[in-house]
């Protein structure tokens, strides 16, 4: 009698493990290149806020920046039936027909750096967009003492976080700064060190009066400072832009890198775990909650927006602390 007593509540035990380790939440996040110092931060930080919250959740980095990539990936976590996708888009547009399989499938749908983006349930900002490129724009603009000509590098042509920062930054620069001058129209090249490199070595060789890089994308400012490094152009061209600590740290020493601002990507990893718990357990997100790392967030229910207000300057009396960091 013992024996089947004790049987009986090892196997309800057993059963209470495998009905919790089903109940655990699953969440891929598919970020827009695998490998690179800003995304291998956000996913140290995805995977130690998963682990502190009982959360399955783990990061997919394609090989290059190519949206048909991220698509396979997204297609492969709907097969996997995950019950949250975190997507940060190459290319919005390209991303909808999938991001709808995913959302007609009951999976939720968070992406980072893409507002307005179709069959998400909300796309999350660490700091608002327009401010963002106001900020590095009057950075670039007091580097330049307010005149010569500059270019403007995106991470891609359709990443429209990307286009609203430019935007931002180039309408602040004609309304304050009539002295300087856009050169062309943006390049779509900050996401690729050699093209950034490239681009930036052509323009050095066309335009005597280049006096500014603005390089927003993981790679645009290395790549950017590398060329002007190269060419010993350090006190005549100021790049400013959001990058990597770590991978910019010795660019930043040269002055071949003069500053920008970022949130810290660790840090946004690891939101992303929280605003996924916060939606598998059905809690509310609403316009003046503070949800960590981001502080007191604004929220644009129309277009399911969470804006959050925390950067950091990459100015050379910042950055070590960023780098001991491990960013």
């Amino acid at each position: 009698m013992k024996k089947s007593v004790l049987a009986c509540l090892f196997a309800t035990a057993m059963l209470s493990l495998s009905a919790h380790a089903a109940d655990k939440i699953r969440m891929g996040v598919v970020v827009k290149v695998g490998g690179n110092a800003w995304f291998n931060a956000m996913e140290a930080g995805i995977k130690s806020e998963a682990a502190k919250r009982g959360i399955d959740a783990w990061q997919v980095g394609p090989t290059s920046a190519d949206p048909a990539l991220q698509v396979r990936a997204i297609e492969d976590l709907i097969a996997q039936k995950v019950d949250v996708i975190g997507v940060v888009p190459n290319d919005a547009r390209v991303l909808e027909p999938v991001l709808k399989r995913a959302h007609d499938a009951g999976i939720k749908v968070i992406v980072h750096e893409s507002p307005d983006q179709k069959y998400a349930d909300w796309d999350f900002e660490m700091v608002d967009a327009t401010q963002h490129g106001i900020n590095h724009m009057v950075a670039l603009a007091q580097c330049m003492k307010e005149k010569g000509d500059y270019a403007v590098y995106v991470g891609s042509l359709t990443v429209p976080l990307h286009q609203k920062w430019a935007d931002a930054a180039i309408n602040y620069q004609k309304e304050h700064y009539p002295n300087m001058h856009l050169v062309g129209d943006k390049f779509g090249v900050g996401e690729s060190l050699d093209d950034s490199i490239r681009t930036t070595n052509d323009l050095m060789s066309k335009d005597a009066n280049l006096k500014g890089i603005l390089a927003i994308g993981s790679q645009g400012p290395i790549g950017a400072g590398r060329a002007v490094l190269n060419r010993g152009k350090t006190d005549d061209i100021c790049v400013f832009g959001p990058f990597s600590p770590g991978q910019g740290a010795s660019l930043v020493k040269a002055g071949a890198i003069k500053g920008g601002f970022i949130w810290n990507p660790m840090v946004a990893g690891e939101v992303f775990v929280r605003i996924a718990e916060k939606l598998e357990k059905g809690e509310k997100i609403t316009d003046g909650m503070t949800i960590e790392g981001m502080g007191k967030v604004k929220v644009d229910e129309a277009t399911r927006t969470i804006l959050g207000n925390e950067t950091e300057s990459l100015d050379k009396a910042n950055l070590p602390k960023l780098v001991k960091m491990g960013l």
